[in-house]
């Protein structure tokens, strides 16, 4: 396991390369005796920095939660990060490409809490039971560390990659539709690049967010009543360049929309 001074050492370093839109090493080549709990004190760090600094925390995401995104990946458990105020953008938003680095899209449900959520024994049916609605969201990937060879360490270091998320679409109680048939269809320049639905994420989305309250309560946190929860991919990671347009139809939840300038 890493020392404080490591950990520190290494969240500002995350801190800098976001600033600078700069791409590191793994730190799995640098570090190779680093364990899951050393990357989640990494994020916590970072997220404590940017907090410091102006930034609100607003919510979680919840990484590699379908069998696709695992396959993309290479990487076989779930993960988690982050969301602050200033990754929320609403949908027909124009967003500057050079803000992010290894710049992809993903295709997800975002769950918006009216109660608190804490581990650990929390249910797919406390998760109903909490959610004030669903509403469909993009996540854009940024990602800070080299991609090749990477591991779970260097993801959740890297705050899982998350960058930002696109919402939009119709939010719905989850009583209206059953979450595990939400459909998508993910355009690139008006291409129909990928599809999915949202039960790719672990049977049923909400399974994601009743297994980020149980992972939580492992580090003494809890989901608040107002976050708004990225509850996993369900299309695999796609690339984005400067000048597309990202367009996801979520059937009768309506679609979201942003543009990379």
């Amino acid at each position: 396991m890493l020392d404080q001074t490591q950990i520190d050492a290494i969240a500002e370093e995350l801190v800098q390369a976001d600033r600078d839109r700069t791409i590191l090493p793994k730190l799995t080549s640098r570090y190779p005796d680093m364990v899951i709990e050393d990357s989640y004190a990494i994020q916590k760090v970072w997220s404590d920095r940017r907090i410091a600094a102006g930034a609100r925390l607003v919510g979680h995401k919840i990484g590699l939660t379908s069998k696709v995104m695992q396959l993309a990946t290479g990487i076989s458990e779930p993960d988690y990060g982050v969301i602050h105020d200033d990754m929320v953008i609403e949908s027909g938003s124009v967003l500057e490409f050079d803000r992010f680095s290894n710049v992809r899209i993903e295709v997800e449900l975002a769950f918006v809490l009216d109660k608190p959520l804490s581990g650990p024994g929390v249910t797919i049916f406390d998760v109903l039971d909490a959610t004030a609605y669903v509403v469909p969201a993009l996540e854009v990937l940024n990602s800070h560390l080299e991609l090749e060879g990477r591991t779970i360490v260097d993801t959740i270091s890297d705050n899982a990659a998350m960058g930002a998320m696109v919402l939009g679409g119709r939010p719905v109680k989850v009583d209206e539709v059953d979450l595990s048939w939400v459909p998508a269809l993910l355009y690139r320049n008006e291409t129909i690049e990928d599809s999915g639905v949202a039960g790719a994420v672990l049977g049923h989305p909400a399974m994601g967010v009743a297994w980020l309250a149980n992972k939580l309560a492992q580090h003494g946190q809890t989901l608040e009543a107002g976050e708004i929860i990225l509850a996993g991919s369900f299309t695999k990671p796609m690339w984005v360049e400067r000048g597309d347009t990202i367009h996801a139809d979520y059937n009768e939840l309506g679609s979201v929309t942003c543009r990379f300038v």
